[in-house]
């Protein structure tokens, strides 16, 4: 029976040149590779990869390709989840996506921060710490999500932010580093009409 290596998560643990974790992040690659050669229209291949790859999948989830990340059972989405393209998750420890995400093109979800002393760096150590997403996120085009971050139910994250801290729910929040901008409100309901046929 297949047994995935246990990635220490909150402490620093040997991850380059780590024999037994190159062959699970080749072993990944190698996957995604598969999937980003499908056609865009196979829907049911798509699915049946993703169910293989992800460490659980929701009903109606989407990851429009190219998607990367490097092991892909520490990976937990919800249902009603959209990825555009360019998505990449470096999963060494868990992520978690609520229901009704919608990822931009060209996001990073990164787990991983390395190792602030330039000799431990240099040795290949890590640390991992998890990433969760709310129900009803918008993660807007080309932002990073840093390693250790929690983003609140319903909120917004606008496009080019890098989130260093978790951002609580119903806000709209932006930047470098992102800050929470405003919450959202009742009237945002009527910032753009309504087209009815």
């Amino acid at each position: 029976m297949y047994e995935k290596p246990e990635v220490p998560i909150n402490c620093l643990f040997q991850a380059c040149y780590n024999p037994r974790l190159e062959a699970e992040i080749s072993r990944c690659k190698e996957i995604c590779y598969r999937y980003n050669q499908l056609s865009p229209n196979d829907k049911e291949k798509q699915e049946e990869i993703l169910r293989k790859l992800l460490g659980k999948m929701g009903e109606n989830v989407t990851f429009m390709q190219p998607f990367w990340c490097d092991y892909g059972y520490n990976i937990s989405v919800g249902d009603y989840f959209y990825a555009n393209h360019n998505l990449v998750i470096t999963d060494g420890a868990k992520v978690t996506f609520g229901d009704s995400v919608f990822i931009a093109p060209n996001c990073c979800f990164t787990t991983a921060e390395h190792a602030i002393d330039p000799q431990q760096r240099k040795a290949g150590m890590e640390i991992a710490m998890p990433i969760t997403v709310g129900n009803n996120v918008w993660i807007g085009a080309g932002s990073t999500i840093l390693a250790g971050v929690t983003i609140g139910d319903n909120t917004i994250i606008g496009a080019g932010s890098v989130v260093t801290k978790s951002i609580p729910a119903n806000v709209i929040a932006v930047g470098v580093p992102c800050k929470v901008l405003r919450e959202i409100t009742e009237e945002d309901k009527y910032r753009y009409p309504i087209y009815e046929k």
